[in-house]
C-alpha cells in the first residue's frame, strides 16, 4: 500500500510561512529540523499527526533566498473544510488573501475557494459534502 506523504513548497521566509499555515489556516507546527550544513530549515504543517496517515505540508526554506520564481507548473493544494464561507471570513480576518470568493465552480454545483500563501501558492478550499466528488 502506499500513501501521499508530503508536498514541499519553498518558502521565502519561514516564520512568516509558519503563521499563515498555523494562524490563518488552522494548521498546526508539527516538526522543525535545521541543517547547518546545507544551509536549510524544514517545518511539517499539517491538521494532523502524519503517524495518523495524514498528508502534511513542508515548508523548506533555503537560507538566503527570500524569493522562487513559482513558474506556471504547479497548480495548487487542495484542502477539504466542512464550511468554507466561514473559513475565507475566518482567513480574511486573520490577514489571509482570498483570490476567488466562495461559490459554486463555473458550470457546476461544488463549492470552492482560493486562498493565496505568503509566497504566492494558491490553495483551493473545497465544501466537504462535495468534495469526493470532483469538480461538477
Amino acid at each position: 500500500m502506499s500513501q501521499i506523504l508530503h508536498t514541499m513548497l519553498r518558502v521565502g521566509n519561514l516564520e512568516r510561512s509558519i503563521a499563515f499555515y498555523t494562524k490563518v489556516l488552522g494548521m498546526t507546527l508539527l516538526r522543525q529540523s535545521e541543517n547547518p550544513e546545507y544551509q536549510y530549515t524544514l517545518a511539517f504543517v499539517g491538521y494532523g499527526e502524519e503517524s495518523s496517515r495524514q498528508a502534511v505540508i513542508e515548508l523548506t526554506y533555503n537560507w538566503g533566498t527570500e524569493k522562487y520564481d513559482l513558474g506556471n507548473g504547479f497548480g495548487h493544494i487542495a484542502i477539504g473544510a466542512d464550511d468554507i464561507y466561514a473559513r475565507c471570513d475566518a482567513i480574511r480576518a486573520a490577514g489571509g488573501k482570498i483570490t476567488r470568493e466562495p461559490g459554486p465552480v463555473a458550470g457546476g454545483s461544488t463549492e470552492i475557494a482560493f486562498v493565496e500563501d505568503p509566497d504566492g501558492y494558491k490553495i483551493e478550499l473545497i465544501q466537504m459534502n462535495s468534495a469526493q466528488k470532483g469538480l461538477r
